[in-house]
């Protein structure tokens, strides 16, 4: 297991390694959202893009080989930084910040832009299923328990409209190393993609 391979972090150092971090991916999903929507003139975009790549080559002078992975803080709590829905450090998560209550369900706020659009104004629907396969998948999991996607089935009611929107899940019953959980996506009208799954508790986190 990683756990066993990557050192833990004390709370200090993940501290301070989400203060240095975490700054740096906002301003980079600014940058995206910008790239997408700048209408500046040819030569503003040659001198931007330039000093993009000088600024490229000077993260990439020491970095990491491959994946972000997972890392572990001083109690065991887990770093999933280069997560493509909550990664604190990876610009084309929203991010999906998660919330879970004491009844064991899952939900957040969270805000799509222009990066995310399919239909013109509209979320990608590949997006939407991207969310609700991490949402569903934390809301069937439990803390030190991890249950990975088997089957995930969504059902898109309507175009979900790009800005604020809404997620949650929870488990609707577990048979074995199977659990089932539904979720849904929702704007300021109501829900506009649900989903059902079943996750797996993998083989190495059985009792």
């Amino acid at each position: 297991m990683l756990e066993d391979i990557l050192p833990r972090l004390s709370a200090d150092e993940v501290a301070r390694l989400r203060a240095i971090y975490e700054p740096l991916t906002q301003s980079v999903r600014e940058l995206i959202d910008a790239t997408v929507r700048t209408e500046t003139a040819a030569d503003t975009v040659a001198s931007v893009r330039a000093e993009i790549d000088a600024a490229t080559a000077r993260l990439r002078a020491n970095q990491l080989e491959g994946s972000f992975g997972v890392r572990f803080g001083a109690q065991g709590s887990e770093m999933p930084w280069g997560n493509a829905v909550i990664g604190v450090r990876n610009p084309i998560a929203p991010p999906v910040d998660l919330i879970r209550a004491e009844d064991g369900s899952v939900s957040a706020d969270f805000h799509l832009g222009a990066a995310y659009e399919g239909p013109p104004g509209h979320v990608h629907g590949g997006v939407s299923a991207m969310i609700l396969d991490h949402v569903l998948g934390e809301g069937a999991s439990l803390p030190g328990r991890p249950r990975l996607t088997g089957t995930l089935t969504t059902r898109y009611r309507r175009m979900t409209r790009l800005g604020a929107l809404h997620t949650e899940a929870r488990i609707v019953r577990t048979e074995g190393i199977k659990t089932y959980a539904v979720g849904h996506i929702a704007d300021a009208e109501g829900i506009t993609v649900e989903a059902e799954g079943v996750f797996i508790t993998p083989r190495w986190a059985r009792d």
